[in-house]
């Protein structure tokens, strides 16, 4: 499908008008989400890190390993 140069630019003005009405975050807003990210991801990798320990501690007191 190709676009005649009437419609292209009309598609980068719709682009544009809609990238206008968007609600950007503050740097603020960015920031705290960043970290809250950044706290949730460490809090989930410690916790699978420790239940995959206690599974393999099971597993191996199971199986005599």
């Amino acid at each position: 499908m190709s676009l005649s140069p009437s419609q292209f630019v009309q598609f980068c003005r719709d682009v544009c008008a809609e990238a206008k009405r968007v609600t950007w975050l503050t740097r603020r807003g960015t920031l705290v989400t960043t970290g809250a990210v950044v706290v949730m991801a460490g809090f989930m990798s410690i916790f699978f890190f420790v239940i995959d320990q206690l599974i393999g501690l099971v597993l191996r007191h199971l199986f005599g390993l």
